[in-house]
């Protein structure tokens, strides 16, 4: 065999470990990872005995959610309906209509509990001396307007006339133009935050991030492919949000699943001030780019720097001074109503 043909041959090798190398390094990158596999010890294993890999399953269930506020004058339209006779729970349930929506704006009837001494809704029971229907003026799909506060009017009389009640309806225009002006300060000052974190390299696996989520306090959704961090003072309204395609999620094989961004968000007008929901949101975005390899970016891609992050947070200071000085406090019931 000549000197040119031995040549060849191992050039030809060469030429086949380097795309072997380069196939498997192609392969592990392309390969979404996984989540560390952590043993379970457990008390009646012997000493030395082997215990197979399990995954972390640190997934609480969230709180149960609090009760519904009651109607408040601030962002509600209110028409008390007054009874000659008390009104049981039993015969006020049976009046209520059977959609508790006017348009696009929730609706209610709430009753003056003797006993309790409270406005509560009707149940079954209890004996009621009064009542009061609401609708609320504005919320995220707008004001009410003249036709929603017209449907108003029929569904409080026609409840008011199943009890033998009288009601007492408040001034259209009135309504509709506080409807407006709550309506365009909750447009102005409604704020909702999303970072979206981006894979470097490798793509990740649903195990994968919901591993990574799981050590800094999040738990499963009710939504696959949705994570929340949960709040230890109100159980309706987690902190932060955590999402990644459903898809992904809902795969026969997850661990194959290739996800590339995660999506944190803050509903800020949800969560009390107290709570420091920024910052939680801020740190939670750094240390899960860090561990997983990632970067914090916008909606656009373009990466947030640290210095963007801090401005960001004294925005938000400006905005809770405001909503405080209307009495909608973020986090609290009417903030929650009004901006939802």
């Amino acid at each position: 065999m000549s000197s040119f043909t031995v040549g060849l041959a191992i050039l030809g090798g060469l030429v086949l470990a380097v795309l072997v190398a380069w196939n498997a390094w192609t392969t592990r990158r392309n390969t979404p990872r996984q989540p560390e596999a952590v043993p379970v010890a457990t008390a009646e294993a012997a000493p030395g005995e082997r215990t197979e890999p399990v995954l972390e399953a640190d997934i609480a269930p969230l709180p149960a959610p609090e009760r519904k506020p009651a109607l408040d004058n601030l962002i509600d339209a209110i028409a008390p309906i007054a009874v000659d006779h008390v009104v049981t729970g039993d015969a006020a349930l049976a009046a209520m209509p059977p959609t508790r929506r006017v348009g696009s704006k929730p609706f209610a009837v709430e009753g003056f509990n003797d006993a309790a001494q409270a406005w509560e809704t009707p149940r079954a029971g209890q004996r009621y001396s009064k009542f009061q229907a609401g609708v609320q003026m504005a919320n995220r799909n707008g004001a009410l307007n003249e036709i929603e506060f017209s449907e108003f009017v029929m569904k409080a009389q026609a409840f008011a006339d199943a009890i033998g009640g009288a009601p007492e309806f408040p001034e259209m225009l009135d309504v509709v133009n506080r409807a407006r002006e709550l309506d365009q300060f909750a447009g102005t000052h409604d704020a909702q935050l999303g970072f979206t974190l981006r894979a470097r390299n490798a793509a990740w696996s649903p195990g994968y991030v919901q591993q990574h989520a799981g050590k800094h306090g999040f738990v499963a959704g009710a939504i696959p492919g949705r994570m929340v961090l949960p709040s230890a003072v109100n159980a309706s309204s987690p902190i932060l949000g955590l999402s990644f395609d459903p898809q992904a999620a809902l795969a026969e094989d997850p661990a194959q699943s290739a996800i590339r961004e995660v999506t944190l968000s803050l509903d800020v007008t949800h969560v009390a001030r107290s709570e420091q929901p920024f910052v939680k949101m801020r740190d939670a975005a750094i240390a899960l780019a860090a561990s997983m390899d990632g970067m914090i970016t916008d909606d656009n891609g373009q990466v947030i720097r640290a210095e963007a992050l801090d401005v960001i947070g004294a925005d938000l200071e400006h905005l809770y001074d405001t909503l405080d000085s209307r009495d909608l406090s973020a986090g609290s019931p009417q903030a929650r109503r009004l901006f939802s």
